[in-house]
């Protein structure tokens, strides 16, 4: 896992195509305040249903995480991590600093 500021990982993220960019803010903040585009969404506070969903992804691609402030996404890194995702990226200060395109979830 790499804590990125968002110069950075909004860098990398252009520079990948073989990325993925994951929400895991709950479902209400999703609605609340969109989405960083293009965002596939699992809520860490799912528990067991959080670490279901992950294990159904491909872990050969490249995870840039992000919540609301930066530390459920730290947190979903490491799990990731602990379940053979080798690249993610966490988003520090997440969605509330985040001064990138938003997508209205309708």
């Amino acid at each position: 896992m790499a804590d990125l500021q968002q110069e950075d990982w909004t860098k990398m993220l252009s520079e990948d195509n073989n990325s993925v960019v994951l929400d895991v803010r709950t479902q209400e903040e999703v609605e609340d305040l969109g989405v960083i585009p293009n965002a596939l969404h699992i809520d860490i506070f799912k528990g067991q249903g959080f670490i279901d969903e992950i294990q159904q992804l491909d872990n050969t691609k490249n995870y840039f995480v992000y919540c609301k402030a930066g530390g459920r996404s730290a947190q979903a890194c490491a799990i990731m991590n602990q379940l053979g995702f080798e690249k993610t990226y966490n988003l520090l200060g997440g969605f509330t600093e985040w001064e990138g395109e938003v997508h209205q979830i309708s």
